[in-house]
């Protein structure tokens, strides 16, 4: 019997995605027995981290890095870190940023709830530009003069959300800040694959840059990794870190913290409720080296066989347009878009609901239902499963 059988839950199908409220995807038998060994000994944190660190330095290109519990941690500490700097008295204030450097400079086209992480610091956003090509009023955007032109005496940091779609440039937004002397935090959650993506920002300039763990990269669904320059990475720790400790005591590991340029040992931090675990730490590091390891070829093609298999299974209903997007570049993930008409008797929305009240209960993207379209993604599918899911479809839609 099952641990979920134990606790009296039913295992779903996820063909949406890495979703958090979907518990994300399944991590290999690599990455659960580094987590499951981790567990059997203690370490000092602070060691851990340093540890990983380096090694995150290496793969990202970053001078240095550190494991969160999810990237929207990675955000509220690097926004934290940008405001307090290395003073522990500024530290011990946030929320409160009276005094301090409290806005925060983004583009307004780029707004979205995850932002909440930078806001919970205790900073105000700062919006700027008119995102006219989204609302059809014409082709224009934010543009890096407006950035420039909304940074003063009080502000943080530039905050950027990445995206293929994201204007203006990440470079452009870099010098910008940079000609002020102000950091550049990147939102990068989702930005996996390609996996040059975890260099790419840094070599753009970023001071900081937040990946989630438990999506592409397959490791602990509640990790994430923050990876930029030292001092800010030493801020961030510093106010994540259990600090417990006499001063006399405390030996952090000098490639995290240089304690030689600290006054005193800080108090717990406003990152302190982010706690990341030895076992958590553990799994992202041995996911992150897979990851990388296995390359976007070999990745793609895994993703690609199980929406060829939903794809296939599905072609030929009456009333329904099947197309497989993604399917030749290694730098998207494979999607099944099915596209429902009005002969078919329901909308997609229907399809969804009817698809997650059903046994086994398959979790399907509703994005674009408004739009009569259904999306399948593979990337958390099991062996058998697009099979499962491309049967349980044709069975809805043929009845």
């Amino acid at each position: 019997m099952t641990i979920y059988q134990r606790l009296g839950i039913h295992p779903i199908i996820n063909a949406k995605g890495p979703a958090t409220r979907l518990s994300g995807g399944t991590m290999s038998t690599e990455v659960t027995a580094a987590m499951a060994e981790a567990a059997q000994a203690s370490v000092d944190i602070a060691e851990l981290q340093g540890r990983a660190c380096s090694i995150i330095a290496e793969i990202t290109g970053a001078e240095a890095g550190y494991v969160t519990s999810g990237a929207a941690a990675g955000l509220l500490l690097g926004t934290a870190a940008c405001v307090a700097g290395l003073d522990p008295g500024r530290m011990s204030r946030l929320p409160d940023t009276t005094g301090m450097k409290n806005e925060v400079v983004m583009v307004r086209s780029q707004r979205n709830f995850y932002d909440h992480a930078v806001r919970a610091a205790g900073v105000k956003i700062v919006e700027v530009g008119l995102p006219d090509r989204y609302a059809g009023a014409g082709v224009r955007d934010a543009e890096a003069w407006e950035i420039a032109d909304a940074i003063n005496e009080r502000t943080a940091s530039v905050f950027y959300v990445a995206d293929r779609q994201a204007r203006p440039s990440l470079r452009d937004v870099v010098k910008a800040a940079h000609d002020a002397g102000v950091p550049v935090l990147v939102d990068a959650a989702a930005q996996l694959p390609p996996a040059r993506n975890l260099r790419r920002f840094i070599e753009d300039g970023a001071d900081l840059v937040a990946f989630s763990g438990g999506k592409a990269i397959g490791g602990p669904q509640g990790s994430g990794i923050l990876c930029g320059k030292r001092d800010l990475i030493m801020s961030a720790a510093l106010q994540q870190l259990d600090l417990d400790i006499y001063w006399e005591q405390w030996q952090p590991p000098a490639n995290l913290i240089d304690k030689s340029r600290l006054k005193g040992v800080p108090q717990h931090g406003i990152g302190r409720p982010c706690k990341v675990g030895k076992e958590t730490i553990a799994g992202l590091l041995v996911a992150l080296q897979a990851f990388v390891a296995e390359g976007d070829a070999a990745r793609h093609r895994r993703w690609v066989a199980s929406a060829r298999e939903i794809a296939e299974g599905l072609r030929g209903l009456n009333g329904v347009a099947v197309a497989l997007t993604g399917e030749t570049s290694t730098d998207e993930v494979p999607l099944v878009i099915l596209t429902l008409n009005g002969d078919v008797g329901m909308t997609a929305l229907d399809l969804i609901n009817r698809l997650q009240s059903g046994t086994p209960n398959i979790q399907a993207d509703p994005t674009d239902t408004d739009r009569g379209t259904v999306a399948f993604n593979p990337m958390c599918l099991r062996a058998g499963e697009a099979k499962v899911v491309a049967q349980t479809v044709k069975q809805i839609l043929q009845r």
